[in-house]
């Protein structure tokens, strides 16, 4: 693992960390009370609240289920005008006993509705999209090729597994850079 990934895993470690404290102390919590309701021991749980451990998936079921919390708030509590992962993990939840792991890419808001595309486009033409009503938000998964996606002032390149979302209330671009290129568009507007 480079320095850099290296530095990135502390970061989120302690973003976690002060996230699931914040979390306990707001259901006013001792970590001793919350180790207890979530059946876990109670030195785990002081370890991930000093930044100094990865929650399997099933614990991080566990303590949202005892925070009575969705657990989307402890895998991704960011709420960001824009979004862009590569398939490449840079965070994920992985479970105990099997080789299986998500990363959630996106939370929907309660009350919003979301229509799901799937677009193939070609190089040569850029495709300029208008703005959209307000409250549209634009979610992109490259399903195979590469293409150059993104409002116009932050586009990015993208490749199969990448996501990235924004708001689609501003001119975006879709610029296929290899042939057949396969994207998944979600449109989800309240």
């Amino acid at each position: 693992m480079s320095n850099s990934a290296k530095a990135g895993d502390a970061e989120r470690r302690r973003a976690f960390a002060a996230l699931l404290k914040g979390k306990r102390r707001d259901k006013d919590l001792s970590i001793t009370e919350l180790a207890k309701i979530a059946g876990i021991a109670k030195s785990n749980l002081a370890r991930l609240e000093a930044g100094e451990g990865n929650p399997s998936l099933e614990t991080l079921w566990t303590l949202s289920k005892a925070l009575d919390i969705n657990v989307r708030d402890l895998i991704d509590p960011a709420s960001q005008s824009t979004r862009f992962s590569r398939v490449e993990p840079d965070y994920e939840a992985r479970a105990e006993d099997a080789d299986f792991r998500v990363k959630l890419l996106s939370t929907c808001p309660i009350g919003s509705v979301r229509d799901i595309y799937r677009a193939v486009f070609q190089p040569g033409k850029l495709k300029i999209s208008e703005a959209h009503s307000r409250g549209i938000i634009e979610h992109v998964i490259v399903v195979s090729g590469s293409a150059r996606i993104g409002p116009l002032e932050k586009v990015e390149t993208l490749g199969p597994g990448d996501y990235f979302s924004y708001s689609g209330n501003q001119a975006h671009v879709y610029e296929a850079l290899e042939p057949y290129t396969t994207a998944i568009i979600i449109m989800e507007g309240t």
